[in-house]
């Protein structure tokens, strides 16, 4: 067993990426489909506004804590979460287990060839990785019947969707029941990450989470998003408080 804290209306669970890795391989075995959200303080702030947001996160089958900023919030309530499972480190230790189980990925997203050199950082890390597609596509509404189309071809046990939130976790709730992938994660910017599109930060400064920090001085055009996910949430966090709900587990 373990808890699930609300912040802000939003369920996260209390895990850490161990306990990540073991739920989706429970997920593969179940069969599809299930969807995995990565939620850090812009989906909370986002989904305060956006009601078919709020819902899509509330129903997903596991939302792990990425980002800094819930994990302050979560301590300031007296509900501390474990530690962070953020979308790159999750992509990352799916591809070695899959690597290793034999499950196969689908990349779905990001600009153009950009999945494609995701992957293949993926493959050098991981030479048996089987990567069964890469498509960038579009989260419109119009292009979704030729990407499932490539997608029910593929039939990958994991599909990674990196349109950014709140597209990527709306895109997964309209498709998922005519796809049924076992696991469906939105991952945002991790495609961009593996691929060297955007430069990652040393680990010193993902320790000491200061990754804002570090993402505000290389991309300052980004301020208003970075305000969004720390300063702007942490204030609203305190002023509103968040609370515990017990989450039973196998």
């Amino acid at each position: 067993m373990h808890k699930r804290v609300l912040i802000l209306g939003v369920a996260v669970d209390n895990i850490l990426i161990d306990d990540g890795i073991a739920a989706v391989a429970r997920f593969i075995a179940e069969g599809g489909p299930h969807h995995v959200v990565t939620v850090n303080p812009e989906f909370v702030m986002e989904a305060r506004r956006n009601s078919a947001f709020r819902r899509v996160l509330a129903a997903a089958d596991l939302a792990t804590p990425d980002g800094v900023g819930l994990l302050l919030a979560a301590h300031w309530c007296r509900t501390p979460l474990r530690g962070r499972v953020t979308g790159v480190a999750l992509t990352e230790r799916i591809s070695a287990e899959a690597a290793r189980r034999g499950w196969s990925l689908f990349l779905l997203g990001a600009a153009p060839g950009v999945a494609e050199r995701a992957a293949a950082a993926l493959q050098r890390t991981n030479p048996a990785l089987r990567i069964v597609g890469c498509y960038a596509g579009s989260p419109h509404p119009a292009d979704e019947p030729a990407i499932r189309e490539r997608i029910l071809a593929a039939r990958p046990d994991v599909l990674l969707v990196a349109y950014g939130h709140p597209a990527q976790d709306l895109w997964i709730a309209r498709n998922q029941p005519i796809l049924r992938v076992p696991v469906a994660i939105g991952v945002g910017g991790t495609f961009d990450e593996l691929a060297g599109v955007v430069p990652r930060p040393p680990a010193v400064i993902e320790r000491l989470g200061l990754k804002w920090l570090y993402r505000l001085i290389i991309q300052p055009w980004r301020w208003r998003r970075i305000m969004t996910a720390a300063p702007i949430f942490l204030w609203t966090v305190f002023r509103e408080g968040c609370a515990f709900d017990a989450l039973h587990t196998e």
